[in-house]
C-alpha cells in the first residue's frame, strides 16, 4: 500500500482554526458558553470512542504483556527523560510556557486510530496494538498528570494540582468512555455503521478545542510574546524529538528480542503522542491563559509524526514485502 506523505484537509483546517482565533477571537460571555459545548463535545468524542472499542479487540491483545510494559516504558518514561534534557532550550531558544507544553507532550499517551492503522500499513501486530494503544490511553488519564506534577509541580503554567486534574478528566473523558463501553451492545452497531461519525466527532472536537485555547491566549497576547524564530524552534524540537525516540524505540525492541511485527507494534505505538486526548486533557490542567502555547508542542509534533509515520510505515512494508520474495 503505497503512502505519500502530505498536508492532508484537517492540518489545513487546524491552520485555518489557528488564523480564525487569531484575527477573531472568542472573548467575554461568548467564550463561556464556547466553554461549556467544548466540554459537551469532548464527553460525546469519548462516550463513541468507548461504545467502538470491542471487548474481543482487548482481549485478543491483551495477552501479550512483554510487549505492553515496553510501549508503556517508552511512551511514559522515555519520553518524560528525553523531555528532562530538554531543559536547556527553556528560557533560551522556548519561552518557559512552550517548554512546558514540551514536557507535557513527552507526558502524553499514545494514540489509537493512527498506531494501528500505521501498525497494519507496516505489517505489524494489529491485535496487540489495538490493546497497547487504548491501554496507553486509559492509563494516561490519570498518569499524564501525575507525570506533569512530578515534572513542573502545579504552580508552573498555571497547572491544576494533579489530583484535582485527574478528577476533572474521570468526568470529562473516563466516564463518557466507560459509559459508552457499557453501553455498546446497543449503541455499538450504530457507531460502527457511521465511523464518519466517531471521525467528525473526534476532529470537530480538536477544532473547538483548538479555537478555544488560542483566543484565550492571543487575548492574554500570545503572538505579541512569541516570536517567529521560537515557533520555528518548537517545529525542530518537535522533528528532533521524534527522531531521537524512534530510533532508541527501534533499538530497545530489537534488544528485547521482539519479531519484526512486534517491533512494528512498538515503534508505532510508543512514538505516537494523542492530540485527540492531549487537547481535552490540557484544557483541564492548565489555566486558559497560557493553554495556547502549552498545547503548541503537541499540534506541530502531531502533524510532524504522520507524515514521519507515513514514511517510515511505507518502509517497513517494502522491507516485509522484499523479505517474503525471498
Amino acid at each position: 500500500m503505497s503512502v505519500r506523505p502530505r498536508i492532508d484537509p484537517f492540518t489545513l483546517l487546524l491552520l485555518a482554526t489557528v488564523a480564525l482565533a487569531s484575527l477573531l477571537p472568542v472573548q467575554g460571555r461568548a467564550a463561556a458558553v464556547l466553554d461549556i459545548v467544548t466540554n459537551v463535545a469532548i464527553a460525546a468524542l469519548f462516550f463513541l470512542h468507548g461504545a467502538r472499542l470491542s471487548r474481543e479487540a482487548i482481549v485478543a491483545g491483551a495477552l501479550h504483556w512483554r510487549l505492553h510494559l515496553t510501549i508503556l516504558a517508552c511512551t511514559f518514561a522515555l519520553f518524560p527523560l528525553l523531555g528532562l534534557l530538554g531543559k536547556p532550550l527553556s528560557g533560551w531558544l522556548l519561552t518557559p510556557e512552550l517548554y512546558v507544553g514540551l514536557l507535557f507532550l513527552c507526558t502524553l499517551p499514545s494514540t489509537v486510530q493512527s498506531s494501528i492503522a500505521f501498525t497494519s500499513i507496516a505489517g505489524g501486530n494489529v491485535p496487540a496494538a489495538v490493546c497497547s494503544a487504548s491501554l496507553s490511553s486509559l492509563i494516561g488519564v490519570a498518569l499524564t498528570p501525575l507525570l506533569m506534577g512530578l515534572l513542573v509541580g502545579s504552580t508552573e503554567g498555571a497547572m491544576a494540582h494533579p489530583v484535582t486534574a485527574i478528577g476533572k478528566i474521570m468526568l470529562l473523558l473516563l466516564l463518557p468512555f466507560v459509559v459508552g463501553h457499557l453501553l455498546r451492545p446497543w449503541v455499538g452497531g450504530w457507531v460502527t455503521r457511521r465511523r464518519a461519525v466517531l471521525r467528525w466527532t473526534d476532529q470537530g472536537t480538536i477544532l473547538l478545542v483548538v479555537y478555544t485555547a488560542f483566543s484565550a491566549s492571543v487575548v492574554e497576547g500570545l503572538w505579541r510574546e512569541t516570536p517567529v524564530w521560537t515557533l520555528v524552534a518548537v517545529a525542530v524540537a518537535c522533528a528532533v524529538l521524534l527522531a531521537i525516540a524512534m530510533l532508541l524505540i527501534a533499538w530497545i525492541a530489537r534488544r528485547l528480542g521482539f519479531n519484526r511485527a512486534d517491533e512494528i507494534a512498538i515503534v508505532f505505538c510508543g512514538s505516537k503522542k494523542s492530540l485527540a486526548t492531549g487537547l481535552p486533557m490540557a484544557k483541564v490542567m492548565f489555566a486558559s491563559g497560557g493553554l495556547g502555547a502549552i498545547v503548541l508542542p503537541v499540534m506541530l509534533y502531531h502533524q510532524i509524526q504522520l507524515i514521519v509515520c507515513a514514511v517510515v510505515a511505507r518502509r517497513y512494508a517494502q522491507g516485509t514485502a522484499d523479505a517474503a520474495a525471498r
